[in-house]
């Protein structure tokens, strides 16, 4: 220890020894390279973010999860560039990755999937492999996209709760037909001061079910309740 000690200050007593120091620590990890692997990192963060935002299918919507997408490649991008060129420091990485352990949740699969993809696109930028990163983000933002487009992923769940009077279920029925494609009777309950039914229906979320339900005669009220039904679904 104090020979460590001893070396760094004998270093930094002379002008030329400190230059060549400086010089030692950038040989293999210049500057720039950080700086150009940093922008990358943030440019394909943001792409992978915005797929997330405009893909995402679920009930609630996180933009701190986004956020997080962009910061696991910001983040993974200069390590890789540290431990590439360095074996002692890249096992003693490994060593320190397997001792974390992640405590947060992840409640619907495709979370992770996008997890594992800012760290690929990480580690590729880390390699200084920014064509083939560019490549990689594109095409799977346009395979999501796709999927998306052609609704391979299934609309909201929600549990639609309405009070009404008995000869108002018919009308309340045909509604649902007409409105409502995926939909399924989930409890019905007749009292003598009228009847409760919930409903569990799939819906684009810019669809407006409980105005067109309160508008039927007969209704006394309704409510839209978000729920999941199973993981990320």
């Amino acid at each position: 220890m104090e020979t460590a000690t001893t070396s760094i200050k004998n270093v930094l007593k002379s002008d030329a020894g400190l230059s060549e120091y400086f010089t030692n620590q950038f040989i293999s990890l210049t500057p720039w390279k950080i700086l150009i692997g940093l922008l990358m990192g943030c440019v394909v963060g943001l792409i992978i973010a915005f797929v997330y935002k405009r893909c995402y299918r679920g009930v609630l919507y996180s933009p701190s999860f986004a956020m997080t997408l962009m910061m696991l490649t910001l983040i993974t991008t200069p390590v890789v560039m540290c431990i590439k060129s360095n074996i002692s420091l890249s096992m003693g990485m490994v060593g320190a990755l397997s001792i974390v352990r992640f405590r947060t949740a992840v409640k619907d699969p495709m979370d992770t999937a996008y997890m594992f993809w800012a760290l690929t696109m990480g580690i590729l930028l880390g390699a200084e492999m920014y064509v083939h990163a560019l490549m990689v983000v594109l095409v799977i933002s346009a395979i999501l996209f796709a999927m998306s487009f052609f609704h391979f992923s299934k609309s909201n769940a929600y549990l639609l709760v309405v009070h009404y009077d008995d000869y108002a279920e018919q009308d309340i029925t045909q509604l649902l037909r007409r409105t409502v494609k995926q939909r399924k009777l989930r409890s019905k309950t007749v009292t003598r001061s009228g009847a409760e039914m919930t409903v569990e229906v799939r819906l684009d979320s810019k669809q407006d079910l409980v105005a067109a339900v309160l508008n039927l005669e007969g209704v006394h009220d309704a409510t839209l309740v978000a729920c999941q039904t199973e993981a990320g679904a």
